[in-house]
């Protein structure tokens, strides 16, 4: 049985679930399970969406954004394949937004475990900045030598965001090859071991928190 379906064969929706923050994570679900990438446009609330994105402007300003790696542990130290830069979210922040960040996103795998089967155990996120001219060439999240990431979930913080603004998440292999614009409280699910995808080159800061679904 595939570690992402119900026992049944059909993914069935709990009860008591049909207020907004469910049904934002059952589209996500339905719409990877159907298509291979999940797609939700309203996963975060406008104020969560705008209080991270403050929250970002405060790590720029106070230089806590830094270069981002490659692997475990490895450094992209000429910033050939990668030039965003990131901050690693922590439960121990004093920052409101992110602390509820980090709720959500519990809650939501808590959704997926009951729901899906998923297993999933242990996650990390990442702020991500891509400022213009910035960019992530093609790859998989997960790792050579560590297998533990399953899922990769990514929720963007960027306010009338255009198509001449790039920055769009491009998949490869998929049916869908139009890149997926970045549009702020949206979010986007994928499989870390199997979806090739990149970050096309930004005309304008881009902002969005990175994460993984793991099971260690």
């Amino acid at each position: 049985m595939h570690p992402f379906s119900p026992r049944t064969g059909i993914r069935t929706t709990l009860r008591g679930s049909n207020n907004n923050m469910n049904q934002q994570f059952d589209q996500l679900i339905n719409s990877f399970l159907s298509n291979k990438v999940g797609i939700a446009p309203a996963f975060l609330s406008q104020a969560l969406s705008t209080g991270l994105r403050q929250n970002i402007a405060h790590l720029q300003q106070s230089g806590q954004m830094k270069a981002s790696g490659i692997g475990n542990g490895e450094k992209d130290l000429q910033q050939i394949t990668r030039t965003d830069k990131i901050c690693w979210l922590s439960k121990t922040s004093e920052n409101v937004f992110e602390l509820e960040f980090l709720e959500h996103a519990e809650d939501f795998i808590a959704y997926l475990n009951r729901t899906c089967y998923a297993g999933i155990n242990a996650s990390e996120f990442h702020y991500a900045v891509y400022e213009k001219g910035s960019y992530y060439k093609r790859h998989k999240d997960q790792f050579k030598n560590n297998n533990s990431r399953k899922y990769s979930l990514v929720a963007y913080l960027n306010e009338n965001w255009l198509a001449e603004d790039g920055g769009g998440l491009q998949l490869y292999d998929h049916e869908n090859t139009e890149p997926i614009l970045p549009h702020a409280q949206s979010a986007v699910l994928f499989k870390s071991d199997e979806t090739e995808h990149a970050v096309l080159v930004a005309n304008r800061s881009r902002l969005s928190i990175s994460g993984w679904l793991k099971r260690v």
